[in-house]
């Protein structure tokens, strides 16, 4: 597993001494300095102005040290946070064009109407495996179609399949922009953002983040009058070339973001702006047959261990249904949830 450069800052030395360490070697240093002098004062002791100036050096010398880091102008906790980066961080690997056929299949199987979307990501894995990379490179994926298809629980197969990490971040629920990028200080929410804040916790720089409903994430305004969109504040992201120094609006250093998987999801294409549209082409997705409904009621039941009678009670109720539409896979999920909580209802006596 390789582990990559993802901060851009020369981390301090790990065995750097702390502030008081340095003041005590310096007054220490001075101190037999004198006593080895040809002629040493009289008194050994160390003065006042002596202090000061043991005092001046120490600060000086760390801040010498901090500025060479790019770190000088973050407090110690956030410099804290990012020692999680000294080492670089991990890439997951698909290592053979035969584990891109299996994760294609495993996805397709699974979630046949998602094929379009399945084919290009199979292209893409396989790709990387022919080039050499050393983690797929996944064009930035944008899943236009109806809701309850399914679109978020394609993202959360794909990071179960590459053994990534997965984060959601539902537009619509949250200043959305400030959700992904983070936000500099001055604002009340000043934050890393989730998509960082999640590669720290996972150490792991080729996840998959998907942005639910993209489409109807709304702008952020300061007091100051500017105003902040998710999808211009996504540009830099999805450009591979400029998200290999993304520059965090929180800790004002650059991160290589540019092994990140993006998965968004969208009802439709309105309110989505032609620079961003350019930068992630949309990929149209289509309604669930009862074909469909019925399969993935017949495989989620037998994942959860459900008995066949009871899955098959699931299925009669989605073939009652003469509009398919009309039934998501999250009302399958419902139904599926009913049947298994019924079945692990304690007995009363």
């Amino acid at each position: 597993m390789l582990r990559i450069p993802f901060a851009d800052v020369r981390f301090p030395p790990e065995n750097l001494q702390s502030e008081f360490e340095i003041n005590t070697r310096l007054k220490r240093f001075l101190w037999r300095y004198r006593e080895n002098m040809e002629n040493p004062p009289d008194e050994l002791g160390l003065s006042e102005e002596d202090r000061a100036r043991i005092e001046r050096r120490t600060q000086k010398y760390l801040r010498t040290v901090a500025n060479q880091s790019g770190l000088a102008h973050l407090d110690r906790k956030d410099r804290g946070r990012l020692e999680a980066f000294r080492n670089g961080a991990m890439l997951m690997p698909v290592e053979t064009e035969h584990r891109a056929d299996e994760i294609a299949s495993a996805l397709h199987t699974e979630m046949p109407w998602m094929a379009p979307a399945t084919e290009r990501l199979w292209q893409d894995i396989r790709a990387s495996v022919r080039n050499g990379d050393p983690a797929p490179l996944v064009r930035p994926m944008l899943l236009v179609g109806p809701p309850g298809i399914g679109k978020s629980y394609f993202a959360r197969l794909l990071g179960d399949l590459l053994s990534v990490p997965t984060t959601i971040i539902e537009a619509t629920g949250e200043p959305a922009p400030f959700a992904v990028t983070g936000a500099q200080r001055g604002w009340g929410s000043a934050s890393p953002g989730k998509v960082l804040e999640g590669i720290m916790a996972s150490q792991i720089a080729n996840p998959v983040i998907v942005i639910d409903e993209i489409e109807k994430a709304g702008a952020v305004q300061s007091t100051g009058g500017q105003r902040y969109s998710l999808d211009e504040g996504l540009l830099p992201l999805l450009e591979r070339s400029t998200a290999r120094r993304w520059a965090c609006p929180y800790f004002r250093i650059s991160f290589d973001m540019s092994w990140v998987t993006w998965v968004l999801t969208a009802n439709t294409l309105r309110g989505l702006s032609e620079p961003f549209l350019s930068r992630c082409a949309p990929t149209e997705l289509t309604a669930l047959t009862q074909e469909h409904l019925i399969g993935f009621a017949d495989r989620e039941g037998a994942r959860r261990d459900l008995p066949q009678d009871a899955v098959d009670a699931v299925k009669e109720v989605i073939e009652a249904i003469r509009t398919p539409h009309h039934v998501s896979l999250r009302s399958v999920v419902r139904m599926l949830d009913a049947v298994e909580h019924a079945m692990n209802r304690p007995v009363l006596h």
